[in-house]
């Protein structure tokens, strides 16, 4: 069995292990660490988790997601409903300062405006929206305007690259330019490569992730 087609089993082994999947309604395809998922799912959460338990499998270095969100008659709602659905949400979550977030709904698909301090703001708004019944899709145009000094974010990624296991510190570096990151360096695994991009979005002050990380 050619590399590929290894590659290609344990990606459906992997989302058929993950129960938030239907795995009978994915294709999946891959070509030189390369997967793409094909086919069509239920909800925009399990279209996430779909990507998500792909991109964790040993030897997936990207993850092409084809997947058509195809809602149950039960599960439909108008744009109306959606939007005060995840207005409530929003307002619900502590992570989230009040009245910062701007929702937009059409024909399913939200989109998320505003200002908010640090990125785990921007990612719990759109974590909150994602398992929403009616909801097709997600864009997040949340923008982060830093409210703290940012000249030593680059020391504060590397040093918490440096406390985790995952990470050789001779492979990795961080350089910051104002609240931008870029990461350089190399991983063995995708699943890596998003873990340094998410510490480096933890940071306080960080305004964007270039992650330059090669798998190998």
């Amino acid at each position: 069995m050619s590399e590929d087609s290894q590659l290609q089993e344990a990606v459906l082994a992997e989302l058929a292990f993950e129960p938030s999947v239907t795995a009978a309604h994915i294709g999946v395809t891959a070509k030189a660490g390369v997967v793409t998922l094909v086919g069509h799912v239920e909800s925009y959460a399990e279209k996430h988790a779909a990507e998500t338990a792909a991109s964790r499998v040993k030897g997936v270095r990207a993850v092409a997601e084809q997947l058509e969100v195809r809602l149950p008659f039960e599960s439909e709602r108008d744009d109306q409903d959606i939007a005060e659905a995840a207005l409530e949400r929003l307002a619900w979550n502590t992570k989230i300062p009040r009245d910062s977030i701007t929702v937009h709904v059409e024909q399913g698909w939200v989109k998320l405006s505003g200002n908010v301090d640090a990125q785990y703001q921007r990612q719990a708004a759109e974590d909150e929206i994602r398992p929403l019944l009616g909801v097709v899709g997600v864009t997040n145009a949340i923008t982060i305007t830093p409210k703290i000094d940012v000249q030593d974010i680059s020391d504060e990624i590397t040093h918490a690259l440096h406390r985790s296991w995952f990470f050789d510190p001779k492979l990795i570096r961080v350089t910051a330019e104002g609240g931008r990151v870029m990461l350089t360096g190399t991983v063995h695994y995708a699943r890596d490569r998003q873990i340094a991009a998410a510490t480096a979005w933890n940071c306080k002050g960080v305004t964007a992730v270039e992650n330059e990380i090669v798998v190998k």
